[in-house]
């Protein structure tokens, strides 16, 4: 069905996609039996594969700012999808656990849990840590990669959060303070004869919503391409390290939209985010409210009911009804570089880039290798 705005790109869940990596690599045969077509060449001779998570690096924002990552512009590859919603906490989680949302069930940044809404990166209701009366094995109860023991080598600070026991648990996660110790780190443990390591990064995600596009993100993205040279430079020969990321960025600026009090009426609470921002309500208000979002914001955002997603397969082809009731009813995702507000998802700076909806810029990740010799 044509939209106005273009269609949103529904992730193809069963070809090149972010949830299909760890199972390429860590799936019960050898690699060069389960590698996909779409996989970069050099995890099929490789002895060992450390896979870098930038996080908020798009394929369309790369290849705009080629002339600053020589590194990762050299690299072999191609672009790859990411999940719905584009989010750091559903993608992650699809990443490691090699599922879709649907299956996982963190579908959200912000998602309905209990008939409240939980942030699921901070684990809380408002002020409110949830941990105990949510527990993150209960509310993402697959285990990650595999259920291999993984050395995952992220932000110290990030080690003992409830959202890394929900998307790796049962890893051993080696905590870094500055980034320079990514590479070092990676490499202790690959000859310490490790084969698998996984890495994240988030400095171009956070340069991002906090300085959007300019001189701060170019910095960014030099300084990360800077890194991924520095890992190839600094791992055993035989070692191929792939690069990807779990969304891209939209640069929004001041462009936020103020729903009107009358718009809202019918609508219970919100959950989700900016770009990708659920309305939930009462059944009898859906087509009502689906026609009046759709003559206000046609021109700037794809109006889309549950319903019509779970037809469509945004989070994958099964969402189990538990799944679904985190949902909202109606989704006003974006597909200008605008962003729908709500008091309650605000924090202590408006977010200059953003993310979250079903564009291009948003949906087509890098999926980079190189294989050192």
């Amino acid at each position: 069905m044509s939209r106005a705005g273009g269609n949103p790109i529904v992730p193809d869940y069963s070809g090149p996609n972010v949830r299909g990596i760890i199972p390429a690599i860590l799936g019960p045969s050898t690699w060069a039996d389960t590698v996909p077509g779409w996989m970069p060449d050099a995890v099929r001779a490789a002895d060992a594969v450390v896979l870098l998570v930038l996080d908020g690096l798009g394929w369309d924002q790369l290849h705009s700012h080629a002339e600053l990552a020589p590194t990762l512009m050299s690299m072999q590859g191609q672009a790859i999808h990411t999940v719905a919603p584009t989010t750091t906490a559903t993608a992650l989680s699809s990443i490691t656990t090699g599922l879709t949302p649907g299956e996982h069930g963190l579908v959200g940044y912000r998602m309905v849990l209990g008939g409240e809404v939980m942030n699921v990166l901070r684990w809380s209701v408002g002020e409110q840590q949830v941990r105990r009366s949510q527990p993150p094995s209960s509310i993402q109860p697959f285990e990650p990669f595999l259920g291999h023991r993984v050395p995952v080598i992220a932000q110290g600070e990030l080690q003992n959060s409830a959202f890394s026991e929900a998307h790796l648990r049962g890893s051993a996660q080696v905590g870094w303070r500055a980034p320079s110790s990514i590479a070092v780190e990676t490499a202790q443990q690959l000859r310490a004869g490790e084969r698998f390591v996984y890495c994240y990064y988030n400095g171009i995600d956070k340069i991002a919503h906090e300085r959007g596009f300019g001189d701060f993100y170019d910095a960014e993205l030099r300084y990360a391409d800077a890194l991924v040279a520095d890992v190839l430079a600094t791992v055993p020969a035989g070692t191929a390290v792939l690069v990807t990321a779990d969304h891209g960025q939209v640069h929004v600026g001041d462009r936020v939209i103020h729903p009107s009090e009358e718009m809202l009426g019918p609508v219970t609470f919100q959950s989700g985010e900016g770009r990708f921002r659920w309305w939930h309500c009462a059944a009898n208000d859906i087509d009502g409210l689906v026609d009046a979002a759709t003559d206000a914001y046609d021109d700037i955002a794809w109006v889309v009911t549950k319903e019509q997603m779970l037809d469509e397969a945004w989070f994958g082809p099964t969402v189990p009804p538990q799944i679904q009731r985190r949902l909202g009813d109606v989704a006003l995702c974006a597909h200008e570089p605008v962003s729908f507000y709500e008091e309650s998802d605000s924090g202590p700076f408006e977010l200059v880039c953003r993310h979250g909806s079903m564009t291009s810029a948003e949906v087509n990740v890098p999926l980079l290798g190189a294989l050192v010799g």
